[in-house]
């Protein structure tokens, strides 16, 4: 009976891993494909803006000193708890990175390379996708590892406001004093940022290899 118990356990256990893990999965990935569809344009335009560059790039330099859990707590009040509040906050965290890193290369483009393309017959259309688009994204694709990253690290916290996700294992293993499931949690997140990290690279050097 005694071996029966633990292997139940066992496997309660390990399921109940497995299922925080998609959920966490989840929430970073709607929350990074989110900030990215807002972040892109947002950079795309600060790097064209002239004048407002400085308010949206200032604005993302801000969003980017702002706490997790803080930005968290500020959307509490607001949408209340579950998934799709912790996908908002997830996504205000996601955004600054993206943007600034956007604007940097687009802005790091040389004039020189889009005026041979404008002499060449190319629209400013045609020259933002041939010649800038694929300058800037090694760039762009170092942002959205950076958020990535984020999203992955600050997702321990939606716990908090009832998306679940691996902080439950920790949130668990701390009320229960079961160090086996809170290093569970704990390095299951580490894993998983090491993980965006290497795969962000990976693509990064392909990527850089072919512009």
């Amino acid at each position: 009976m005694g071996f029966a118990s633990r292997g139940q356990k066992s496997r309660s256990v390990d399921t109940g891993l497995l299922q925080d893990v998609r959920a966490h999965l989840e929430l970073a990935g709607a929350s990074l494909a989110a900030g990215a569809l807002i972040a892109i344009p947002l950079g795309v335009a600060a790097a064209h803006a002239g004048a407002a560059r400085g308010a949206i790039v200032g604005i993302a330099a801000v969003g980017r000193t702002l706490p997790s859990l803080a930005v968290l707590t500020f959307v509490l009040p607001f949408l209340g708890v579950g998934f799709w509040p912790a996908t908002v906050a997830l996504t205000l965290l996601a955004i600054p990175p993206i943007v600034i890193n956007t604007d940097l290369g687009l802005r790091g483009v040389d004039p020189a390379a889009l005026d041979a393309a404008r002499g060449m017959g190319m629209t400013r259309g045609q020259a933002f996708g041939r010649i800038a688009w694929p300058l800037a994204l090694p760039l762009v694709v170092t942002g959205l590892r950076t958020a990535a990253i984020e999203v992955v690290a600050s997702a321990t916290l939606a716990t908090f406001v009832g998306a679940g996700g691996l902080g439950v294992e920790i949130v668990r293993g701390l009320q229960t004093g079961d160090d086996r499931v809170l290093y569970q949690g704990a390095v299951t997140v580490a894993l998983l940022a090491l993980a965006v990290e290497l795969l962000g690279g990976l693509i990064a050097r392909r990527i850089g290899a072919t512009t």
